[in-house]
């Protein structure tokens, strides 16, 4: 006897997988590999709910699928463990970071694996264990004893750039570096002091020091970077944020762009996202442009990528940060100045950038001259212009920009019109480019051939350069935290920076009793008793920042145990490239530009052999909550059903979606849910209290938080599992809906009939299959393999459920049918199939190694043709016959049924219309 219950096998088989180590691999060059990744996850204290595992689900059935087709795979899962939200939690209650972020692993862990992914948790990884932060730091250092030759394209050591300064000097270097770079000779080079040569060399170093304009959050008492800023206030905890110049650890990251932008073209990334990409590193070729200051010896240097517009520059702009802002400030200007300054500095860059409504500037009171046409333009201060791209100055061409346009407008500025045919228009920049006008020796050339003769004579006199220019900006690599990796570096007594020997990592955080800056505002590590090195010398007080961790994570799943080398050079060339990577946009920019810089860097130093991480990237999409609400009567503590709630005064109030089902509130459980609610009265419609709905994003003050532990206890792992891939496409976003799923664990009882009978009698024969049954089970062997190698799963489910119905309607519980569908169903339910496989099939080995079956073409070809014949237009009978058949054979075939010669009744024949597997016409 055998009933239907999940709760019955569901945990039985999860234990034998963990217990036997099933989802456990090694190198084995004797199969292809298969890498499938999933984002590394912070483990918040919530837990998961419903959306999270959508893309684990993905990735899981797309990992079951290729073992079953004989591929060795990796599938890995790991914890981003250090971050904000542990150590904010630390500062509230005093609780030390590690034991929160343990039991929420831990709490992660548990809902995982009641889902039932295949990851190998022997391979698992956290970034705030210190054997793997002892190699986030020994990164760190490989960058610090690193630069770019741009003549070779690629990082090389630092010792070869030393050789050179010994011998050359600085001549003859083309690297990536500071653009004030000190120029050398090698003399001037050997007579420099240890902290001379140091500081020059931090001029060069892929990770080096250097003031820097940053978020700083007073409240957090930290660094933060432009994604975790909104609105001018920290995304977390809603703060005050300002801009502030500080001494970072900086990476250059701006020495790949490059090769980060040209790569994109070779990867399986959807054409949405490497666009995200192109924006972020942002190339422009342009021109550098000289604007001399007025009655000063000060040049201003702007860069452009339409220096054709020069004759319409009516005015000059500079960033609020920019340094030169107090000399080139008049007195007559300074209170406006430092008022505007003040002001705009505190918004962020991306909100600065964003906010194109707001129009905002103050004038310094000094004028430049415009280098092509010699008149004298104002020059300004406007938060629009960034200080981090380009050179923090603008030159504003009204007439062709549409920023310059507003405020051109705004401040009553003048606006030349340089293209033709903008002369009348009410908004000169919607023509971007045309014929030159009013614009001297270049009147009359198109814009492109004037960009040409414009740099020609910004060159000739000395005024103007060719330039690349880049959006991408070096990465700020300091944090003002606890929670974080400590940086590897120590100073000197005259503040040079060293790092700490090899031999003496990790650099383990040390424990402190304050998680706050100092009362000297140093970091939080500043609270450390005694944690000097060799006794004596200042470590670096800063962390590293949360991506320091996830971008080389990858990398380190390959070879998790290894003590020697953050991952072996076999283990790195067997397992490559990640096959598949599955997450959120959300990661779009930042994780995925930094994983490919470190990623180029150790490939450049020959530490791994593939350049790009991750070959296919699929970014799934939101499930969002369906939000439910109740009616109160205002005043009342009665509460009206939807329907009714129109003849009432109400107040529309949140409620736990968790006691409601398909709209219908329990309203016993709702009195029990809050205190104040244990008297509620409810005004009802056909004896239900019948909820409000709003699909929106999952949160928890919206109650609509679906906790997957309760979906599974109710409906089971496998229902949660082939629900989420049938609710639509794994790229879109849906909103999630427990009315649906019913249907799903109802797929799954008929799936069981077909072994078990009501009874709970097993009804698996070893007859031979039908062709018809052959059919219906190759049919969904074809679209289920199809589906997976796609990564169409919301195709699949239906196809399942289509299968199924058709075996219970020709009655087969044939073992040849069933256990080959058993095969394919299990990456989508691995609990059911793998409970199957054994007790009603007497397999001993686990489904998981078993093969998927080659589905069988010639079985889906049609052996007949059902015909409609009509005759003198009207339907009579349908025949079966051959698809092959003549039309001769056909005309005798069909005469020769009796009911078309009740109709043709021996009258002649005028016409017979026979079209191949469509229809058959008589006309008597």
């Amino acid at each position: 006897m055998s009933e239907f219950n999940h709760n019955s096998f569901e945990p039985k088989w999860q234990k034998y997988w963990q217990d036997n180590n099933i989802y456990k691999t090694d190198v084995d060059t004797n199969k292809p590999k298969f890498y499938a990744l999933d984002m590394f996850p912070y483990p918040s204290g919530a837990g998961l709910h419903v959306g999270h595992p959508m893309g684990y689900i993905a990735s899981d059935i797309v990992s079951r699928f290729k073992r079953l087709k004989g591929f060795n795979v990796l599938h890995p899962m790991g914890f981003d463990s250090f971050g904000l939200p542990a150590e904010q939690y630390a500062i509230e209650t005093g609780q030390h970071p590690a034991i929160t972020t343990e039991a929420n692993i831990s709490t992660f862990k548990g809902q995982m694996n009641k889902i039932g992914f295949s990851f190998d948790w022997n391979r698992e990884v956290q970034t705030s264990s210190p054997e793997y932060y002892r190699w986030t730091q020994w990164i760190f250092q490989q960058l610090f004893n690193a630069w770019y030759d741009k003549d070779a394209d690629k990082a090389k050591d630092i010792s070869e750039l030393v050789a050179h300064f010994k011998a050359n000097g600085s001549a003859g270097i083309n690297a990536e570096c500071d653009d004030d770079a000190t120029q050398f000779t090698a003399e001037e080079w050997k007579g420099f002091s240890e902290l001379e040569q140091s500081q020059i060399l931090l001029q060069y170093r892929l990770t080096f020091l250097s003031e820097a304009m940053v978020n700083w959050c007073p409240a957090l008492g930290t660094v933060l970077a432009n994604d975790e800023v909104k609105d001018g206030v920290s995304e977390r905890g809603g703060h005050p944020v300002e801009r502030k110049k500080m001494k970072q650890w900086m990476m250059r990251i701006t020495a790949y762009a490059d090769r980060l932008l040209n790569n994109l073209e070779g990867l399986n990334w959807s054409d949405a996202l490497k666009e995200m990409q192109r924006n972020w590193i942002g190339k422009s070729i342009g021109c550098e442009i000289d604007f001399k200051v007025a009655d000063s010896d000060i040049t201003l240097t702007a860069f452009t990528t339409r220096v054709d517009t020069t004759f319409g520059v009516t005015y000059v702009v500079l960033a609020p940060e920019h340094e030169l802002i107090p000399e080139l400030t008049t007195a007559e200007q300074k209170a406006a100045v430092d008022e505007y300054v003040e002001t705009a500095k505190n918004r962020s860059e991306r909100e600065r950038q964003s906010d194109v409504k707001t129009v905002s500037g103050v004038f310094t009171g000094s004028y430049v001259i415009n280098p092509l046409s010699g008149e004298k333009v104002p020059l300004w201060i406007a938060d629009y212009v960034l200080a981090g791209y380009g050179t923090g100055v603008v030159m504003a061409v009204p007439s062709s920009d549409d920023r310059d346009f507003r405020f051109a407008n705004n401040f009553d500025l003048p606006i030349v019109r340089v293209i033709e045919g903008t002369e009348d228009m009410e908004d000169p920049t919607e023509v971007k480019k045309g014929k030159m006008i009013n614009s001297g020796f270049l009147n009359g050339l198109e814009s492109d051939e004037a960009i040409k003769v414009a740099i020609d004579k910004l060159v000739t006199e000395g005024k103007g350069k060719a330039k690349v220019n880049f959006r991408i900006r070096d990465a700020v690599f300091s944090r003002q935290r606890y929670w974080g990796e400590p940086v590897p570096v120590y100073f000197d007594n005259d503040g040079t920076p060293h790092l700490v020997p090899d031999n003496q990592l990790p650099l383990d955080l040390p424990e402190v009793e304050n998680y706050l800056p100092t009362p000297e505002g140093d970091p939080p590590l500043g609270n450390a008793k005694d944690w000097k090195f060799d006794n004596q010398y200042n470590y670096e007080l800063t962390t590293m920042p949360g991506w320091a961790g996830s971008s080389w994570y990858f990398l380190r799943y390959m070879d998790p145990q290894n003590k020697e080398a953050f991952v072996s050079k076999e283990a790195a060339e067997y397992w490559n490239q990640v096959d598949l990577y599955v997450g959120g946009t959300e990661h779009a920019t930042g994780h995925l530009l930094y994983s490919r810089f470190w990623n180029m860097f150790l490939y450049d130093m020959g530490f791994i052999g593939h350049e790009e991480p991750f070959q296919r990237i699929v970014n799934q999409g939101m499930i969002q909550g369906r939000s439910n609400f109740v009616y109160r009567v205002k005043g009342t503590n009665q509460f009206v059903s939807h329907g009714l709630k129109k003849d009432y005064e109400v107040q529309p109030l949140y409620v736990d979606v968790n006691i409601v089902e398909n709209d219908v509130l329990d309203t016993e459980k709702f009195k029990q849910w809050r205190k104040d609610y244990e008297n509620a009265e409810f005004i009802l419609e056909d004896g239900k209290y019948i909820c409000g709905h709003v699909v929106e994003k999952m949160s928890k003050s919206k109650y609509n938080v679906v906790n997957p532990d309760v979906v599974i206890e109710k409906y089971g792992a496998d229902t949660l599992r082939l629900y989420e891939m049938f609710l639509g496409p794994i790229e879109q976003s849906k909103p999630w809906s427990m009315q649906g799923i019913d249907g799903v664990w109802k797929f799954l009882r008929k799936l069981w009939r077909l072994f078990y009978n009501d009874a709970g009698q097993l009804v698996v024969v070893d007859e031979k299959a039908t062709p018809e049954e052959l059919k219906i089970l190759h049919k969904t062997i074809k679209k289920a393999g199809e589906d997976m190698e796609s990564l169409s799963l919301n195709t699949t489910v239906p196809a399942f459920m289509v299968c199924v119905n058709e075996l219970a309607s020709a009655k087969c519980h044939k073992k040849e049918v069933l256990e080959k569908l058993l095969v394919i169903l299990s990456p989508f339910a691995p609990h059911i199939a793998e409970e199957l496989w054994h007790e009603a099939l007497g397999n001993q080995d686990s489904i998981i190694n078993a093969e998927f079956p080659s589905f069988d073409a010639s079985l889906l070809v049609e052996a007949s043709h059902t015909y409609p014949v009509s005759i003198n237009g009207k339907m009579r009978v349908k025949l079966d016959l051959p698809v092959d058949i003549s039309q001769e054979e056909a005309k005798e075939a069909v005469f020769a049924n009796e009911i078309v010669q009740k109709w043709v009744d021996g009258k002649p024949v005028k016409k017979f219309i026979f079209v191949p597997k469509r229809i058959v016409n008589v006309v008597v």
